[in-house]
């Protein structure tokens, strides 16, 4: 008898010793089959109502319906139309400048937030130094107060620092970079921490061994080791950027420096006079590059948020 044929007869009498796996009755299954069919609705449900808009050839609220009854594409050209081309005003449409603002501000964010981030995180996964403790607590207690309490405070810093530096003040891309990157870093850092203490420590050793210094060992053993978590750190901010409204409408005060949030908002103010149907087809472009790294990244979604809750 060969060693397969043993090893199959062994889990042939394994499974006969447990029994028949007992399986609930599909009956008693349908409620989570309408849970689920119930969720699908309502989270599915808003998403085609902004489709069914931006299509619609109808720009006011009165005539949306969640089946257009003309289908139009007009509503994604004046997005990019002229001044005379718009209607009910002589101002030409910046949703152009809007959208490569808002991939400057979320990219920019999202690569130094991991960079940053991870930076941290390794110090406070491998190193072991006074206040250690008392500045994870520290990062962590901080992220319980939400940022919009400190709008105030933050208008007047960026505003004093911009005196100083007025490539980082008021109506700066590059100031609002900043404050998104203080507002997001401790979670950030706490997720990575997690997940770089799931490296095995013995990596680092061998490679001390072989001479690497501590510089080497963060960029050439636990980072690219770390890829999953980076990958969903940099979603969650460039997401979070994409869609922060509050923060941009303190800082940035003239439209050519606008993100989508606060452009998006002029086709539903006085600017453009209601039009919701040219700002429902600008939302569906606005998720055209959350929805490709999604699609791209995905492998690394279920890893990296998992990953960092095994020990931490």
């Amino acid at each position: 008898m060969t060693t397969v044929e043993e090893t199959s007869g062994a889990i042939a009498k394994t499974r006969a010793k447990r029994g028949p796996r007992l399986r609930a009755p599909r009956g008693d299954m349908w409620w989570r089959h309408l849970v689920g069919i119930l969720a699908l609705i309502f989270a599915g449900f808003p998403v085609v109502y902004v489709v069914s808009a931006a299509f619609n050839a109808d720009s006011t609220i009165q005539g949306a319906s969640l089946i257009p009854r003309k289908v139009t594409t007009a509503n994604f050209s004046q997005l990019f139309a002229k001044g005379d081309q718009l209607q009910n005003t002589s101002e030409a449409s910046n949703y152009g400048h809007w959208y490569l603002n808002t991939l400057f501000v979320a990219g920019a964010t999202a690569i130094l937030s991991v960079l940053l981030g991870a930076m941290a995180a390794y110090a406070f996964s491998r190193f072991r130094f006074r206040g250690r403790r008392f500045g994870m607590v520290a990062l962590l207690l901080i992220q319980m107060f939400p940022q919009l309490l400190a709008v105030v405070a933050i208008y007047l810093i960026v505003l004093n620092v911009g005196n100083l530096f007025p490539v980082i003040g008021i109506n700066t891309l590059t100031g609002l970079i900043l404050v998104n990157l203080g507002g997001a870093m401790g979670v950030q850092t706490w997720l990575m921490k997690g997940f770089f203490d799931t490296i095995p420590r013995e990596l680092d050793e061998s490679a001390r061994v072989d001479g690497a210094t501590p510089s080497q060992i963060f960029w050439g053993v636990v980072l690219p080791l770390a890829a999953p978590v980076l990958v969903v750190i940099g979603l969650l901010s460039f997401m979070g950027v994409v869609n922060e409204f509050v923060i941009a409408s303190v800082l940035l005060q003239t439209t050519d420096k606008f993100t989508l949030p606060l452009g998006l908002r002029q086709y539903i103010d006085q600017q453009y006079s209601n039009h919701w149907g040219p700002f429902a087809a600008g939302v569906l472009l606005a998720a055209v590059p959350v929805i490709v790294l999604f699609m791209a990244l995905q492998k690394f979604i279920v890893h990296g948020l998992t990953g960092g809750a095994v020990k931490g």
